[in-house]
């Protein structure tokens, strides 16, 4: 009787990377039972349509700003910036939780990612191809964005390397590339599982030739996973550069509230803050559609709740820094834009980020908080709109009053700019709807490692209880 309880008490203390009742078959039959089903749930072709009607709103928005020009959005004379930039980075720092989870907590050996890796990289990829469109479309004349690129041509036109509009170029298509080969690199074992158990003719098909005939033979475990670890490596210092990057886009101004050193820095965490709130978002839900509690289980929402708190709190000390900064300058301008964020024309946005990116966090030192998918779902929408209003007060409270009263103006988005935006949203959840419907958006053969793994240790763990008793 001890000896159960010592057995039971271990099995206790053991990390829950997934339910006990799932066994290495079952596990892969769970999630490839998604992709595989010759039933196509009506729920599914509804969120389809749904997604599908956002996104030619957007395409209505693009063709009519083809048609007449960026004069459509709310840009002006003072604010020269609007929307466009705003959205850019909102939707470049989702795209950085994908990266972080699959590079960085790979390197770190972090069991818990392996649940929500392959949907936070699928989720990087459609949030940088959203992110891509708004600095095209901001051109003006987006049929010459080639110009942008260093190539040899009659003209002699070469990319003016201090525009950080060519910084953004190579930073965001170096980032996507590499995210791209990262998130198919480690998915060819998976479509090798679906070719096997498919038994649809085409699907079949498809799936071989997506998997580069992958057998499962020992040396192609070893150079896919010297592969996979060194797109790690290459991956870990993108999530860093890129949103450096973009934080040095505003860094690199005189505009009072952007040239900061604090910038780059507080970006990556601002980044990593809203990534994982997109993920949280997105998870929580499909869990609970798909039936997947015992593979997502509480333990990784309370790790990205964790996650999200220290984030968190690095971008509150970036809002403390900047008011410091602006008083500790004792630069008028500076001080000026401070005092006109708090308390200006745009004082509602502002206390309104701080509200949704600093008070509602607070709440996640809770544990219980962390551990109610409810709970997390609404603090991780709240996350994501302070987020977007972020951008939106560093973009435009900046740009609103210049140094001259007679350039001073305000700015409001108008029905394109809405269009535009939310018709992104639109476009990317409905990639991320057909990407569940036809790939694993858990990685399977990685399930079934951990599955291995934990009936080991708990077997183990076990017959030390029983020796010791």
């Amino acid at each position: 009787m001890a000896g159960e309880q010592k057995i039971r008490r271990t099995a206790d203390m053991l990390p829950p990377v997934v339910a006990p009742q799932y066994t290495v078959g079952s596990v892969s039959d769970k999630i490839s039972e998604i992709v595989l089903t010759k039933k196509t749930p009506r729920p599914w072709y509804f969120g389809v349509a749904l997604t599908m009607v956002i996104s030619l709103m957007l395409f209505n928005a693009i063709g009519y700003l083809l048609l007449k020009g960026v004069g459509i959005w709310g840009v002006d004379v003072p604010v020269a910036w609007g929307f466009a930039i705003v959205n850019f980075v909102w939707w470049i720092g989702i795209g950085h939780a994908g990266t972080l989870i699959s590079a960085i907590l790979l390197l770190l050996k972090q069991e818990w990612r392996t649940s929500i890796n392959r949907f936070a990289e699928a989720m990087t990829l459609f949030a940088v191809a959203c992110a891509g469109m708004f600095p095209l479309l901001h051109l003006g004349r987006p049929w010459v964005f080639y110009w942008l690129f260093p190539y040899p041509d009659t003209m002699g036109l070469w990319p003016q390397w201090r525009s950080p509009l060519v910084w953004d170029v190579f930073a965001v298509s170096t980032y996507a590339t590499v995210s791209l080969l990262f998130w198919y690199v480690g998915l060819i074992p998976d479509l090798a599982t679906l070719r096997d158990k498919a038994q649809n003719g085409i699907a079949k098909v498809v799936y071989g030739i997506m998997s580069l005939g992958w057998r499962g033979s020992a040396i192609h475990w070893h150079r896919y996973e010297i592969a996979y670890l060194l797109l790690g490596g290459l991956a870990t210092p993108l999530v860093v550069s890129v949103h450096s990057i973009v934080g040095m886009d505003f860094a690199g101004g005189i505009v009072p509230g952007w040239h900061s050193t604090i910038f780059p820095p507080y970006f990556v965490a601002g980044a990593i803050f809203s990534g994982f709130a997109m993920v949280a978002t997105l998870t929580i839900p499909l869990r609970k559609w798909y039936g997947l509690e015992g593979i997502i289980t509480i333990r990784h929402l309370d790790n990205m709740g964790k996650i999200m708190l220290a984030t968190g709190l690095i971008v509150a000390y970036g809002y403390a820094m900047e008011v410091f900064i602006g008083y500790y300058s004792d630069n008028t301008y500076e001080w000026f834009m401070t005092t006109n964020r708090m308390f200006g024309p745009y004082a509602w946005a502002y206390w309104m980020l701080i509200f949704c990116n600093i008070i509602t966090p607070i709440t996640l030192w809770s544990r219980k908080v962390r551990t109610t998918p409810i709970v997390l779902f609404v603090i991780s929408i709240i996350i994501n709109i302070g987020m977007w209003m972020e951008r939106y007060v560093i973009v435009i409270t900046s740009l609103h009053r210049d140094f001259l009263p007679s350039s001073w103006g305000m700015y409001a988005g108008t029905q394109w700019d809405w269009m535009t935006y939310l018709g992104t949203l639109g476009f990317f959840a409905l990639c991320l709807i057909l990407f569940i419907r036809v790939l694993p958006m858990i990685s399977m053969f990685e399930m079934r490692q951990l599955v291995s793994q934990y009936r080991e240790d708990a077997g183990t763990s076990a017959q030390v209880a029983l020796q010791e008793d």
